[in-house]
C-alpha cells in the first residue's frame, strides 16, 4: 500500500478562492472590507516572515491588512494599550498577536484582552473554553488545528468512531486538535513527553495528528495499516544536496509511513498552507459577525 497524498496546497487554494469570492460579494454590497491587524513584538525572523505572509494573503484575497511592529522591550502596559485601541477600532475585524512574545510579557493577559469577536487566531480562553464544552461553539477555532480537521474531512476520512492519537499537547495545536476530534465523535488519546510507550499507542491510531516538534519521530512500523496521518511538524534536516544545506521534514518519517498509511500529508505542502487559509476564513467571518 502507498498512502494517498493529502494536498494541502491545493485544498488551501480552494479555501482561499472561496473566501476571495465572498469578500468580493461583501464589498460589492457596500459593506466594509474584512481587515486583519497583526501585532509583531521584537525582531524574530520567523515571526516577521509569518506576519508578512499573512499580510500578503490578505492583499491577494481583497482583504485589508495593517501591521504593528513593536520593539522587543515594549512594556506590558504599552502592548495592552495597542490591543485595547485595536479592539475599539471598527475598521479592524481581526487581531492577531504573533507568538511567542518576549519572555517579560504576560502572553495570557494579552490573549485575554483581545475581543472575542476579533480573536481570529482562536486563542482567547473564552473561545478555547467554548471549544472544550459540549453543546457550545467557539466563535473561532485555532487556525492550524482547524486546517488539520478540514484536511481529514476533504480527504474523506471518517472521524466519527475512529481511534485518534494526537502527539503533543500545546495550546496552539495539540490540545485544540484533540478537542476538535472529540467534537467530531472520535475517541482521542493525547500523547506527550511523559507518555509510556508512545509507539504502542500510535499503532492503535486510525487517525494520527503529529505535532510534537521532533524530526521524523514517528517511524513506519508505528503506523497502523490504512491510518490517516496529518503531520504538523516543520523541522530542518541536514541535506548536502540542497543549496541551503538542509531540507524541511515533518514529525513523521514520510518515506516509511507512506508505505503503510492510507492517507498522509507531505511536509512541506500539507498543513502549512492551511493555517493561513483558515486565518483568512476566520477574518472574513469576523467581519460578518461584527458587520452583518
Amino acid at each position: 500500500m502507498t498512502a494517498e497524498l493529502i494536498d494541502g496546497k491545493l485544498i488551501a487554494q480552494q479555501v482561499r478562492d472561496e473566501v476571495a469570492a465572498k469578500v468580493t460579494k461583501r464589498v460589492a454590497a457596500g459593506k466594509s472590507k474584512p481587515t486583519l491587524a497583526a501585532v509583531l513584538v521584537g525582531e524574530r525572523v520567523d515571526s516577521a516572515t509569518y506576519v508578512r505572509a499573512k499580510g500578503k494573503a490578505c492583499e491577494e484575497l481583497g482583504m485589508g491588512s495593517v501591521s504593528h511592529h513593536l520593539p522587543a522591550d515594549i512594556s506590558q502596559l504599552e502592548l495592552e494599550k495597542v490591543i485595547t485601541s485595536l479592539n475599539a477600532d471598527k475598521t479592524v475585524h481581526g487581531i492577531l498577536v504573533q507568538l511567542p512574545l518576549p519572555d517579560h510579557l504576560n502572553e495570557e493577559r494579552v490573549l485575554q484582552l483581545i475581543s472575542i469577536e476579533k480573536d481570529v487566531d482562536g486563542f482567547s480562553p473564552l473561545n478555547i473554553g467554548r471549544l472544550a464544552q459540549k453543546g457550545r461553539e467557539p466563535l473561532f477555532v485555532p487556525c492550524t488545528p482547524y486546517g488539520c480537521i478540514y484536511l481529514l474531512e476533504k480527504a474523506g476520512v471518517k472521524i466519527e468512531g475512529a481511534n485518534a492519537v494526537v502527539l503533543g499537547r500545546s495550546n496552539i495545536v495539540g490540545m485544540p486538535a484533540a478537542l476538535l476530534l472529540i467534537g467530531k465523535n472520535a475517541t482521542v488519546t493525547v500523547c506527550h513527553s511523559r507518555t509510556k510507550d508512545i509507539a504502542a499507542v500510535v499503532r492503535e491510531a486510525d487517525i494520527l495528528i503529529a505535532a510534537i516538534g521532533k524530526t521524523e519521530f514517528v517511524r513506519g512500523d508505528w503506523v497502523k495499516p490504512g491510518a490517516a496521518i496529518i503531520d504538523v511538524g516543520i523541522n530542518s534536516k541536514p541535506d548536502a544536496t540542497k543549496k541551503s544545506g538542509y531540507r524541511l521534514v515533518g514529525d513523521v518519517n514520510f518515506d516509511e509511513a507512506r508505505e503503510v498509511a492510507g492517507f498522509i500529508t507531505p511536509v512541506p505542502g500539507g498543513v502549512g498552507p492551511m493555517t493561513i487559509a483558515m486565518l483568512m476564513n476566520n477574518t472574513y467571518r469576523a467581519a460578518e459577525i461584527q458587520e452583518p
